[in-house]
């Protein structure tokens, strides 16, 4: 047996992760809070409940206690969704290695703080583990991943050393991983698409077409741009795989929670009927809220967000809510850019 690795989580990602990294030979502890589902994962090799139809290889054991689980691991993996980050955290540091790798596959901004994941991490832990904190992220459905269909994510870190380490365990045949030193861009790319999945699954239940879905993903990136850029991201990061590629299947496979929320509200059910039908966490809901209050914060300008909040929070009508789109005031497609060469224009006749 190879190298332990503790996953914290046992929810769909976390258990297509432990399924890849046991296939390469490497000892995995998968930790869960519901008893039930521990039993079940050792007894039958499966997560009926999150990741049916995919076999759990016995290189995986599930374990309900978290200092057994990261005890003697060389990395240890939060796979625990956004809201149950900072919780998880607080009550795994103490027995997290010294020197253990930390990966984060959570996409999420927490509600209350406005903080990336990160930056949770890092208030709860020290910041003396920032060079040892990885962020995981990138187009990666877990129902394909644990049905080793090829994949490609990027490893992002303040630490070149530690990005790389995480590209070395986890690559192999079916999955491809760069690396990214933008952890701001990278947290905040797999966050944000989650917000423009739930539009276009919106505009697909309210029976709208390929147009519509292209132009909101389109837009949609130039929002998560606009926003990225003033917390401090690298705008090419949004144009790599945990921008624009986590952004395209998100908006467009039925695997995305995000889209099967969207879907049902533009079909005409509440929010909470739409979270009760797709049963596992939608993300991209409290992270509309969080987006939201961040660009009011930093006045940006975000208007496929602010719809879809008013869509989910106030009871606006969906189709309401394209209309308000469509009809806003005439723009530049790349208004920063426009914005400037008309600034260089003026300055140049002046100078005539």
């Amino acid at each position: 047996m190879g190298k332990k690795i503790g996953i914290l989580g046992a929810g769909s990602w976390a258990t297509a992760i432990s399924v890849l990294l046991a296939q390469k030979g490497l000892e995995v502890k998968l930790w869960s809070i519901m008893p039930e589902q521990v039993t079940e994962i050792n007894e039958t090799r499966e997560n009926k409940s999150f990741l049916p139809g995919v076999t759990i290889p016995s290189g995986v054991e599930a374990l309900a206690g978290l200092e057994q689980t990261v005890a003697g691991a060389e990395a240890v993996i939060f796979g625990v969704p956004s809201h149950a980050f900072r919780e998880v955290v607080r009550k795994a540091v103490s027995y997290i290695p010294a020197g253990a790798i930390i990966i984060n596959v959570a996409k999420g901004i927490e509600e209350d703080s406005l903080s990336r994941m990160s930056q949770v991490f890092l208030q709860e832990a020290g910041l003396d583990m920032t060079r040892r904190y990885v962020a995981l992220s990138g187009p990666s459905h877990a129902e394909e991943v644990g049905r080793m269909v090829p994949t490609a994510v990027v490893a992002s870190s303040a630490c070149m050393e530690s990005a790389v380490y995480v590209q070395d365990l986890f690559m192999c045949e079916t999955f491809r991983v760069y690396t990214n030193p933008d952890v701001t861009g990278v947290e905040l790319g797999g966050a944000l698409k989650n917000i423009i999945a739930l539009g276009t699954g919106i505009a697909d239940g309210l029976g709208y077409g390929d147009n519509s879905k292209a132009a909101l993903m389109t837009r949609g990136l130039a929002e998560i741009s606009r926003l990225g850029m003033a917390m401090g991201a690298n705008p090419l990061t949004f144009a790599g795989l945990a921008g624009v590629g986590d952004l395209i299947v998100t908006c467009t496979s039925m695997h995305s929670r995000n889209r099967r929320a969207g879907i049902a509200i533009g079909s005409g059910k509440s929010v909470d009927e739409a979270l009760a039908e797709v049963k596992m966490v939608v993300e991209g809901v409290r992270t509309t809220r969080a987006a939201r209050r961040l660009a009011q914060s930093l006045a940006v300008e975000i208007p496929i967000t602010e719809q879809i909040h008013q869509v989910l929070f106030e009871g606006l009508s969906p189709a309401v809510a394209v209309k308000r789109l469509m009809t806003r005031g005439k723009t530049h497609e790349m208004e920063e850019v426009a914005l400037a060469a008309a600034a260089v224009g003026k300055i140049e006749l002046k100078n005539k």
